[in-house]
């Protein structure tokens, strides 16, 4: 199986490199058009903020091939917020593959919130295998409320989409690679699509 990890330089995308080869597999971390559109499965990760990242993108034509792939995707935090269709974070457009805007944390709750925190609602075969009031690892300051496209929640004040799902593009708001067992399940469905 051919993986493929976006590289656009907004990622921990090594500890998901890494994360892969625990279950097995090897991954390439590329920025090649020709080899992400090629891959039998594409992670795309994301730290830092999102209009940078989003200009990092545009910069390499990735914005226009990511919501064209035909195989599973999977975005990881701002990986995730970038597949929405826009963030109040820099008032930054974005990918438009998911129904919903992101927002920011509410000015009374401690940002970001960093930490370990429990999904519920959990729907669809990337959740396999997985118990409601998992923990998962997660560290942001921006959320992506209630959408058709959720399948998890979390509360940090406010419930929220921890995960969504449209035909082939999946995104979590979690660290699956820094969420032990739970994230070692949720990363393995993901590549068992």
């Amino acid at each position: 199986m051919k993986i493929a990890i976006i590289d656009y330089g907004a990622g921990n995308i090594q500890s998901i490199k890494f994360a892969v080869q625990r279950l097995g597999f090897e991954a390439v971390l590329s920025s090649n058009a020709e080899e992400i559109q090629n891959a039998d499965k594409v992670i795309f990760p994301g730290v830092g903020e999102a209009g940078s990242a989003m200009r990092m993108l545009r910069s390499t034509g990735l914005d226009k091939l990511i919501p064209d792939l035909k195989q599973p995707v999977l975005g990881i935090c701002l990986g995730m917020q970038l597949m929405c269709k826009s963030s109040e974070e820099g008032n930054t457009a974005g990918l438009g593959i998911f129904d919903a805007e992101v927002k920011k944390f509410n000015a009374d709750l401690k940002v970001p919130q960093i930490g370990w925190n429990t999904i519920t609602e959990l729907e669809g075969k990337l959740f396999e295998n997985v118990s409601a009031e998992e923990y998962v690892y997660l560290v942001h300051s921006f959320y992506v409320p209630e959408c058709s496209d959720e399948i998890a929640r979390t509360n940090y004040g406010v419930d929220y989409s921890t995960a969504l799902n449209r035909n082939n593009f999946y995104g979590v708001q979690f660290h699956p690679e820094k969420s032990s067992k739970t994230g070692e399940q949720i990363l393995k469905n993901f590549l068992n699509l």
